[in-house]
């Protein structure tokens, strides 16, 4: 692998604020139901977050603001290799009842320490609690 930071695939942690908290949508994985965040490859026509979006609308049915927060980038040993994943914060602004992928995997809002404790990938971690930490409640 070269030195070139390659940025595989992106994803976002799509959040809402709800009674002066913030709760994170989950989405199960297709094979194992791991409960995990919308993330997939970068589109070549799309920018990492546009990317991103658009997987959240695909895999969980939610359309997100604009504005958002890079919140990091993460390695994943997946695919036989090493893939770069950028991740961004993401408020839902909208849930959709029928997606393209809604017969394949379940969603779920949780409080953000229920969430740590469904995810299973110790950095992505890391990035909810930066993500609940950046949060402003007007």
């Amino acid at each position: 692998m070269s030195d070139e930071l390659h940025l595989d695939q992106s994803a976002v942690i799509p959040y809402r604020k709800k009674d002066k908290e913030i709760e994170i949508l989950l989405i199960t994985s297709i094979r194992k139901k791991k409960w995990i965040v919308p993330k997939g490859f970068i589109e070549f026509n799309l920018s990492a977050f546009e990317s991103a979006k658009k997987e959240a609308y695909e895999e969980a049915g939610i359309i997100g603001a604009n504005e958002t927060l890079e919140l990091g980038t993460i390695i994943l040993n997946r695919y036989g290799g090493e893939v770069m994943v950028k991740v961004y914060s993401m408020e839902v602004i909208e849930e959709i009842g029928t997606y393209p992928e809604k017969h394949l995997r379940k969603r779920k809002w949780f409080s953000v320490s229920e969430a740590i404790d469904k995810i299973n990938v110790p950095e992505m971690v890391s990035l909810i609690k930066k993500l609940e930490n950046s949060v402003k409640f007007n």
